[in-house]
């Protein structure tokens, strides 16, 4: 189940950490709508880590429907070369 507290329990913010598990981020919420995410350092890392991931694949997925992803053979054996 969701962690949802009010901005205002910032005031103790250790409570609010204690709460803030791997896995488990906290929502803030002001005047009842949702404001803020507090997240444990590994799940944001684990979550740059897959966003920068999903960026190169969606680079090489339009390299390849732009048809510039493909080599042929030939090119392939020149550039092991290199």
């Amino acid at each position: 189940m969701a962690n949802i507290l009010p901005v205002s329990d910032l005031r103790n913010y250790n409570e609010v950490l204690k709460n803030c598990q791997t896995g488990e981020p906290v929502f803030l919420t002001k005047n009842g709508r949702g404001r803020f995410v507090v997240l444990s350092i590994e799940d944001y890392e684990r979550d740059r880590a897959e966003r920068k991931l999903l960026t190169k694949l969606q680079e090489a997925e339009d390299a390849v429907n732009d048809g510039e992803g493909w080599l042929s053979l030939e090119e392939l054996k020149s550039l092991m070369e290199e």
